[in-house]
C-alpha cells in the first residue's frame, strides 16, 4: 500500500527524548570541531600515527562506524526484503541509523586522508579497478545512495519501492562490506590480516553491531520495556537470540584465529598476536573485546533466555563497547610488526626494545572520534524527537 506522502504524517514529536540529551550530545559533538580546525591549521603532526604505523585510531573508529552501518541494513532487510513480518516494526530506526553511522564513518575518513575531495574527484575519472579501497568507496557510495533512497520509501509507506531499494541497500552493503575486509585481507605484507578470514568476520561482525544497536536505539524510543508495543517487545527478543547465537560464532573465530596465529609461529603473525594476548594491547583485547566484546553479553543472553529485555540492553550496551575496542585492535595490532629491519643505528619512530613498534592515539585523534560519536548520537536523537519512525 502507497500513502500520499503529502497525507502521511512524518513529523511527530517524542517527548521521551529530553532535550538535555540534545544539548549533551551537541556540546560533546565540539570537541570534535577542535580536532577538525587542529588538523586544518597543522596538518597531519597534530596525529600520533608514524611512518611505521600509518593507520590510527580514525581508520578504526572510520571501520566501526560503517560495520554498524551495514549490520543495520542486514538485520533491518529481514523485515521489508525478506518478508519477516515481525521486523518491519524496526526499519525506520535501523535504516535512518544505518545512514547516520555511514556519513559519521565518511567524516571521519575525510579528516584521515586529508584531502577527500581530490579523492571522490579522482575516483571518478581515474579510477583503479584493481584496487580495493577504489572498490570500497564506490561500493559505500552506491550503499549510501539506496538506503537513502530506501528510508524515503519506508517514510512514505511505499513497500514495493522499499523492497526493491532495499534489496539494492543489501546488495550493495554486504558487497562493500566484505569488499572493506578485503582491503585488510589483500595484504600480503602484513601476515595478522592477510587472508580470507576478514571480509568473512566483518559480515559477521556488522550482524552483532547492527543487533546490539537496535535494541539500544529501541530503548531510546521507549525508554521502559512497559511503554513498548508488544510487536516491539516480540521482535527484540528475537534479535536478542540472533545476537546472542552470532556472539558465540564470533568466539570461535576468534579462537581459531588466534590458534592459527601462534600454532608453529608463523613469522609476523606470530608476533602480532602477542601483542594482544600478552602485550601493549593486552589489556584492550582481555578486557574490553574478549569481556566485554563477547563473554559478558553472551552468559547475559544465555542466563536469560533472551526473554529479559533490560538485561538484553546491558548485553547491547557491552557488545558495542566491546566491537569498538575490536575494530581498534584489528587495525592497530597488525601495524606493531615492521614490514623490514630498521638500517643500523637509525631512528624508528615508536619502536620498542623488543623489536615491534608502539603507537598511542594524540588528543586531536580521541577529540576526533568522541566528537563524531556523540554528533552521530545527536543526528539520531534529533529524528528521533521529530521525525516519526513508528511501523504504522
Amino acid at each position: 500500500m502507497t500513502t500520499n506522502v503529502s497525507t502521511m504524517n512524518v513529523f511527530a514529536k517524542n517527548d521521551k527524548i529530553s532535550n538535555i540529551w540534545l544539548i549533551l550530545t551537541l556540546l560533546i559533538s565540539l570537541l570534535g570541531v577542535y580536532g577538525l580546525f587542529n588538523v586544518l591549521i597543522n596538518g597531519h603532526d597534530v596525529y600520533g600515527v608514524t611512518r611505521t604505523v600509518p593507520w590510527g585510531i580514525l581508520i578504526s573508529t572510520y571501520v566501526f562506524f560503517v560495520v554498524s552501518s551495514t549490520g543495520l541494513c542486514l538485520v533491518s532487510s529481514m523485515g521489508h526484503v525478506f518478508g519477516i513480518e515481525n521486523f518491519e516494526v524496526i526499519g525506520k530506526r535501523s535504516i535512518i541509523l544505518a545512514i547516520f553511522t555511514l556519513l559519521c564513518g565518511f567524516g571521519v575518513i575525510a579528516l584521515e586522508l586529508g584531502h577527500p575531495f581530490r579523492m571522490m574527484i579522482y575516483n571518478v575519472i581515474s579510477p583503479n579497478f584493481k584496487s580495493a579501497i577504489w572498490w570500497m568507496g564506490t561500493l559505500y557510495g552506491i550503499y549510501l545512495v539506496f538506503i537513502i533512497v530506501e528510508f524515503y520509501f519506508l517514510m512514505k509507506h511505499n513497500h514495493k519501492g522499499a523492497f526493491y531499494a532495499g534489496l539494492g541497500g543489501f546488495l550493495a552493503g554486504i558487497s562493500a562490506h566484505s569488499n572493506l575486509g578485503a582491503v585488510f585481507g589483500l595484504l600480503e605484507a602484513r601476515p595478522f590480516w592477510h587472508g580470507p578470514y576478514l571480509p568473512i568476520y566483518f559480515i559477521l561482525s556488522a550482524l552483532i553491531s547492527g543487533s546490539a544497536l537496535i535494541i539500544i536505539i529501541f530503548f531510546v524510543a521507549y525508554r521502559s520495556p512497559s511503554n513498548m508495543p508488544e510487536k516491539v517487545v516480540k521482535v527484540l527478543k528475537s534479535i536478542t537470540k540472533i545476537f546472542g547465537f552470532l556472539i558465540g560464532v564470533l568466539i570461535f573465530f576468534d579462537i581459531w584465529k588466534v590458534i592459527t596465529s601462534i600454532y608453529g609461529a608463523p613469522p609476523e603473525k606470530f608476533e602480532a598476536v602477542q601483542t594482544l594476548l600478552s602485550g601493549q594491547l593486552g589489556v584492550n583485547f582481555w578486557l574490553f573485546e574478549v569481556a566485554l566484546g563477547m563473554l559478558i553479553p553472551f552468559f547475559i543472553i544465555i542466563f536469560t533466555k533472551g526473554r529479559n529485555i533490560k538485561a538484553s540492553l546491558v548485553a547491547a550496551i557491552s557488545a558495542v563497547i566491546g566491537i569498538f575496542y575490536m575494530r581498534y585492535d584489528l587495525v592497530i595490532a597488525g601495524q606493531l610488526v615492521p614490514m623490514r629491519e630498521p638500517a643500523p643505528g637509525a631512528h624508528v619512530q615508536g619502536a620498542l626494545p623488543n623489536g615491534l613498534v608502539s603507537y598511542t592515539p594524540s588528543f586531536t585523534e580521541v577529540s576526533i572520534v568522541i566528537g563524531a560519536i556523540a554528533f552521530c548520537a545527536f543526528l539520531y536523537l534529533m529524528a528521533e524527537k521529530y521525525l516519526n519512525l513508528n511501523e504504522e
